[in-house]
């Protein structure tokens, strides 16, 4: 198992960084959100990561921190998340909202995932919770099911799934419903 990579960043796409560990590259998948927190490409990276064995393939995820790669390894130990859905969960919705969303059972939150629906997110949510254990009780700091009132409020105006993921994807935490709703509008180019 490799645990964690510490080298120089050589490059990074929209999927993956290459990681130079003593002259050795390693490809890593990481979530969109991880991938656009790495320093600069030359500079010093460590990534915590997960080794995924396959019969065909051995495939490297990783991830900010050691508790997002433990959250990636929760998800998927649940019934039909492999690994890349995991990472799109988690580039979708950052460790925190994910917790919030489990604790909450907010539904929707996890609906914002390209490939899950209103069924697939009930059983995850009930998988998650047994999963998570103490960690999916941390209260919801900014109000329950806070990406749910904005995800209704952009449908609401007419934006459309696509949109709304695209919106929703980058939301600052921490931030009430209302900062949230403005912030979104922004991104989408239609705040007056």
């Amino acid at each position: 198992m490799i645990g964690f990579v510490r080298g120089r960043l050589v490059s990074r796409s929209g999927t993956d960084a290459l990681v130079d560990v003593g002259g050795v590259g390693y490809r890593v998948a990481m979530p969109i959100r991880a991938l656009a927190s790495l320093p600069g490409v030359g500079e010093e990276v460590v990534v915590h990561t997960h080794l995924h064995v396959r019969e065909d393939a051995l495939s490297l995820y990783g991830f900010p921190t050691a508790e997002e790669r433990d959250l990636f390894e929760s998800l998927i130990g649940a019934n039909g998340v492999g690994p890349k859905l995991a990472v799109t969960i988690l580039s979708i919705l950052p460790p925190n909202d994910l917790r919030r969303a489990v604790a909450a059972a907010d539904r929707d939150a996890l609906c914002l995932v390209p490939g899950i629906g209103q069924k697939t997110a009930s059983r995850l949510l009930m998988e998650l919770h047994d999963r998570l254990g103490a960690h999916a009780e941390l209260p919801a700091l900014d109000g329950t099911g806070r990406l749910s009132e904005v995800r209704s409020a952009l449908e609401a105006l007419g934006y459309g799934g696509d949109e709304v993921r695209s919106a929703l994807a980058d939301l600052p935490e921490g931030d009430d419903t209302g900062e949230l709703s403005r912030h979104a509008l922004r991104s989408l180019g239609a705040e007056r």
